[in-house]
């Protein structure tokens, strides 16, 4: 992903502030409660409503002061299980690996960013790949993932296409459009920032997005996380930073332009024709069809779970009852 480009320059071991607006101080009669909120990835679109939330004072409003961190690779769910930080960016496969690993990680959803994946298999549109049958005798360009074999090996056999026909590369950091130009035939993107990336620079593809051939790989991503400590004993927090960040979020929805803008002040480094158009496609996809902004569905819980379960790539089914909530969302 393009996006990985750009993380290779900026992500650093440990946190990397990338805003704050207070800390536990008092002025006057007025009390700032500080709050750690840790990223998945570098500042993006999926993150404008946190941006916009801090840069309206949306949280300070609400007595938080919020620092915006990056995290060193491996994203953010560590963190958050470890205390170092109360709110995190982390999407549904993370979030299920780490309630399922042995020792769990006691992180918990509780706000869906994005209602529907927007990510998919994405090639040049010469190649003609338009269904898992095309992946045979292909070569397919990844980051490594477990995720990503289950993935295509699943897609592929439900085509009755042959898995052991299709080789698998590890491009890492690459740039898509420069990946499948030169190195591999087709790879997964996230249609929010490759796809619009590619729109921009009018590079016709064929864009697969997964739901499409299988419903249970519609899944959250990304979402934010707090940990179960926070959950028993921080409710009151919870809920004023989850009541700030939906303002946030809903205003990113009616004010794209200008949310982008608040976006690229506080990350001057991306592509500012890409988030623009980024940012456009994203606020009319952050609110599910039921009108509120951050719900999650039972269902895409237990579906993309027991996808993982069946795929192998988690030892015990999860608890999916258990791994997110709709408490502050209410």
């Amino acid at each position: 992903m393009a996006l990985a480009a750009i993380a290779a320059t900026v992500l650093i071991a440990g946190c990397d502030k990338a805003g704050t607006d207070g800390s536990n101080t008092e002025s006057g009669k007025f009390k700032t409660e500080k709050i750690t909120i840790v990223l998945d990835w570098v500042p993006n679109t999926n993150h404008t409503g946190i941006y916009v939330a801090k840069e309206k004072g949306y949280y300070g409003e609400a007595g938080l002061g919020a620092d915006i961190v990056q995290p060193a690779e491996g994203g953010s769910a560590d963190l958050i299980a470890a205390g170092k930080g109360e709110f995190g960016i982390s999407y549904q496969e993370q979030i299920i690996y780490a309630r399922t690993a042995s020792p769990s990680l006691p992180v918990v959803a509780i706000a869906a960013i994005i209602p529907r994946n927007t990510s998919g298999f994405a090639s040049m549109k010469e190649k003609n790949i338009t269904t898992p049958r095309d992946f045979e005798n292909k070569i397919y360009g990844g980051w490594g993932s477990p995720a990503e074999d289950a993935m295509l090996k699943g897609l592929m056999e439900k085509y009755d296409a042959d898995f052991s026909k299709l080789s698998i590369v590890n491009i890492g950091a690459s740039d898509f459009i420069t990946s499948v130009q030169r190195d591999v035939d087709f790879s997964w993107i996230f249609y929010g920032w490759d796809g619009i990336a590619s729109e921009i620079k009018d590079f016709d593809i064929n864009f697969m997005l997964l739901q499409d051939f299988d419903k249970r790989l519609d899944f959250y991503t990304p979402a934010i996380i707090i940990s179960e400590k926070t959950l028993s004993g921080k409710k009151e927090l919870v809920q004023k930073f989850v009541d700030a960040t939906r303002k946030g979020y809903l205003y990113a929805i009616e004010n794209p332009d200008e949310s982008a803008e608040i976006l690229l002040k506080n990350a001057p480094e991306l592509d500012r024709e890409i988030v623009l158009k980024s940012q456009q496609y994203l606020s009319s996809r952050y609110m599910p069809e039921n009108g509120k902004w951050g719900y999650m569905e039972e269902e895409i819980w237990k579906n993309f779970s027991d996808w993982m379960f069946e795929n192998e790539l988690i030892t015990r089914k999860l608890d999916y009852k258990n791994a997110y909530t709709n408490e502050f969302l209410e």
